[in-house]
């Protein structure tokens, strides 16, 4: 019988470093409206400091309030990996604080996401180091396991795979696949041309044409009094 919810996988592919640093400086948001809108996780997980993040995902998964599988990913990650914690979005217990935060830099991690609490807040936040989550609580974690490392996990109905490129800024995170990242650079290439041009536009000539508007309004038969 295999032991379901506990186990190890070996990542066998990374997205290549040449690639995911084409995405630095992209906006989030131009990012994600160039993925239909569809590949940004949940609004909850914020940053807490404004240390930019990119790099390649590296999945864990641990029960709520329960970090046994994160101590043993810090090992496992390599430089460049964001270590991304499926934690079920517990509220009563931090899964990690500033100890694990330190170990997690001097081995070149990239930064960590979780889908739940931390702690030490006042400390990661003066940190140059990206860390999302989706609150705080003093509340230390438990160590029993079980967990998972490297397999698929969802957070806000989004798949992440080890592997995938992440890349997090102020307004959130998005994730990309490797296979699709190319197409997604060229689309979202243009989209920050058109928007330079429209943002100058209005600062020089003072219009913003948008004339979808009255076309979608006519199309309701949007009545004017």
């Amino acid at each position: 019988m295999k032991n379901v919810g506990c186990v190890i996988e070996t990542v066998s592919q990374r997205a290549a470093r040449e690639i995911i640093q084409q995405f630095s400086g992209i906006p989030v948001a131009n990012i994600g409206d160039c993925m239909n809108r569809m590949a940004a996780l949940p609004g909850a997980l914020r940053p807490l400091n404004q240390a930019k993040l990119l790099g390649t995902a590296f999945t864990v998964r641990v029960p709520q309030g329960d970090n046994l599988m994160l101590h043993k990913a810090m090992d496992l990650a390599e430089p460049g990996d964001i270590i991304i914690i499926d934690a079920g979005g517990g509220t009563e217990r931090a899964i990690f604080g500033e100890i694990m935060v330190n170990y997690c830099m001097v081995r070149g991690i990239a930064g960590l996401v979780v889908d739940g609490y931390i702690r030490d807040y006042d400390t990661l936040s003066q940190l140059d180091f990206p860390v999302y989550a989706a609150g705080v609580s003093p509340n230390g974690p438990y160590k029993n396991g079980p967990g998972e490392i490297g397999t698929n996990i969802a957070i806000g109905g989004v798949l992440i795979r080890s592997g995938d490129i992440v890349v997090g800024d102020a307004d959130g995170i998005v994730v990309i696949r490797p296979e699709d990242a190319e197409e997604i650079l060229v689309s979202v290439t243009a989209l920050n041309k058109k928007e330079t041009e429209i943002i100058a536009a209005i600062q020089n000539q003072k219009v913003y044409p948008r004339p979808w508007v009255d076309e979608k309004l006519n199309e309701l038969n949007c009545e004017y009094r």
